[in-house]
């Protein structure tokens, strides 16, 4: 199959990570022959502007994998569920962004950066997972530290942006900030959660926070944390390693940030943890806080590489130390890291699987 022969369907194409997986496909000239754009009935015959054509919305049907190489599925769980299954059957390789399949024995859950190897070889037929957004901004520093030192802990605190509740939540926010500022349209009390931030986050997320993403187990853990856990030891190919993860939504429109302490097997210091994170692949260091330098959300927002800093020493564990992240989660959080793994596939198939001509990939 030559590059102008490849077939790429997006399942939610409308959706704000369909709709980045468009731009970042169109930005790294990946060649593509046919783009079937593919939504719910709501959206069906829309048109979306790619490479300067019209491309009109078709409905999301088993039939519309007929023929398709390389399905990105973005359509939250159930959809996948109903319809990621006719794209293999059809012949499709079919790279997953929701919760699916993502602890299925017979799925791997990649983050190129980390477990590459992990990856199926041959061509079509086959599922991916992405993992959860936080999971995969977090496990990409994790990766060098482990090889260095060999991680016995985590504990993880993170700051998720409105942005991972989908395009809903990002216009729930700003709805909400306006109707804070400029009193409520609806005829609710000033202060009031909006419909739109109650229907999402459950309060208002305007100059709030929420410890509260998916829902509550009968031991306190939501569905959000536990995922983290989860897919972690999956990712990391570390079963038994205790992940302990407090997931709160913040009022920031794209990024997320954490918060991490972690133990170490071997001896860890702040200099050493700087020295395996410089360089490491999609890690940036911005880590000079007498200089005012540390990763924020207003920073990461449409970076690619996961920003680390503030490094230091852990005051709980005697081999340990503590560190601070943002990175965008519609991008490395999402549709980038589900584009790294279609181009991390092809690079390990051969030759033969070649279909994109890589651009210059942006670094800030």
């Amino acid at each position: 199959m030559t590059t102008t022969d490849l077939r790429i369907a997006v399942a939610g194409a409308t959706g704000a990570v369909g709709r980045e997986l468009l731009t970042l496909l169109e930005a790294r000239g990946t060649e593509i022959g046919e783009l079937r754009l593919l939504a719910s009935e709501r959206s069906r015959g829309r048109t979306i502007e790619f490479a300067g054509r019209e491309l009109t919305v078709q409905l999301l049907e088993d039939a519309a994998f007929d023929g398709i190489d390389v399905a990105f599925f973005s359509c939250g769980k159930e959809r996948s569920k109903r319809y990621a299954p006719a794209a293999v059957e059809r012949g499709a390789l079919v790279i997953d962004n929701s919760s699916a399949f993502r602890l299925d024995a017979d799925v791997p859950l990649i983050v190129p950066e980390v477990n590459a190897a992990a990856m199926p070889t041959g061509s079509g037929g086959a599922i991916i997972a992405n993992p959860n957004c936080s999971t995969i901004l977090m496990v990409v520093p994790l990766a060098p530290l482990h090889q260095a030192f060999g991680l016995e802990s985590v504990v993880v605190s993170t700051y998720q942006a409105a942005s991972g509740a989908g395009q809903k939540g990002i216009e729930a926010l700003l709805g909400g900030v306006r109707s804070y500022m400029d009193g409520p349209t609806d005829g609710g009390a000033a202060g009031e959660a909006t419909a739109g931030e109650t229907e999402v986050f459950g309060h208002r997320l305007a100059f709030n926070l929420v410890p509260h993403i998916d829902t509550f187990a009968d031991d306190g853990v939501t569905g959000e944390e536990r995922k983290m856990v989860l897919e972690t030891r999956k990712i990391m190919g570390l079963p038994e390693l205790p992940v302990d993860v407090t997931c709160v939504r913040v009022p920031v429109l794209r990024c997320h940030s954490e918060a991490v302490t972690i133990a170490t097997r071997e001896a860890i210091t702040p200099d050493l943890a700087r020295a395996a994170l410089q360089g490491a692949p999609g890690v940036r260091l911005v880590d000079d806080p007498t200089g005012l330098e540390y990763p924020m959300p207003v920073d990461a927002d449409g970076v690619e590489p996961v920003l680390v800093g503030r490094v230091r020493d852990s005051a709980v564990f005697e081999n340990g130390i503590s560190f601070w992240l943002s990175g965008d989660q519609l991008l490395k959080g999402a549709a980038l890291n589900a584009v790294q793994i279609f181009e991390s596939y092809q690079d390990m198939c051969g030759p033969q699987a070649q279909l994109t001509a890589p651009a210059e990939r942006r670094e800030d």
